[in-house]
């Protein structure tokens, strides 16, 4: 298990919303110890709590499958590469921080970062949109985020709330008790 979230924070750069790809292919289509929905599930949990996503991820997967050591084992593989590549860069980065090659590299690497995210959300798609009160939710939150500038703790808190009362409302009578 470390070795897996170690090669996830070794090759991803962007943050843990990058990371989200290479960890729902290496937990949930490799290693199979989640199953996709779940990991839906473990994403919107993780944001909304405090604290970076991969590493909320990591303590969330790892406690999941060993306990609170599975949730420190995770972590560690999860922070040590971008812990290494920090020290290394901040011991050469004044022979570094002016290369023009690294300057272009960066240039490429943006782009790269924000398709992984969009790639994340589309492999995830299928979990979030299984009823029409998930488009809307969905809809209603972009529009929230891009539009009216909410903050995207109100956001998740309306949506959460949204879907508990959307979800209750919309199934049959017979499974909510109603008589």
């Amino acid at each position: 298990m470390f070795w897996a979230f170690f090669k996830i924070g070794a090759f991803t750069l962007g943050g843990g919303f990058a990371m989200i790809p290479l960890m729902k292919v290496e937990m949930v289509d490799k290693q199979k110890w989640i199953k996709e929905e779940e990991f839906l599930d473990i994403i919107a949990v993780t944001q909304s709590a405090p604290g970076a996503v991969a590493i909320n991820t990591s303590i969330y997967i790892g406690y999941k499958l060993y306990g609170f050591l599975g949730s420190c084992i995770a972590v560690l593989g999860t922070i040590l590469p971008s812990f290494l590549i920090i020290l290394f860069v901040a011991l050469f980065y004044d022979d570094i921080k002016s290369s023009i090659y690294v300057k272009k590299a960066f240039k490429g690497i943006y782009p790269g970062i924000v398709v992984l995210i969009l790639a994340s959300a589309f492999n995830l798609r299928k979990a979030a949109f299984k009823t029409p009160v998930g488009v809307i939710i969905a809809v209603l939150s972009l529009a929230a985020l891009l539009i009216f500038d909410l903050h995207p703790i109100i956001v998740i808190l309306a949506s959460g709330i949204s879907g508990m009362f959307l979800q209750n409302r919309l199934r049959d009578p017979e499974e909510r008790g109603d008589k």
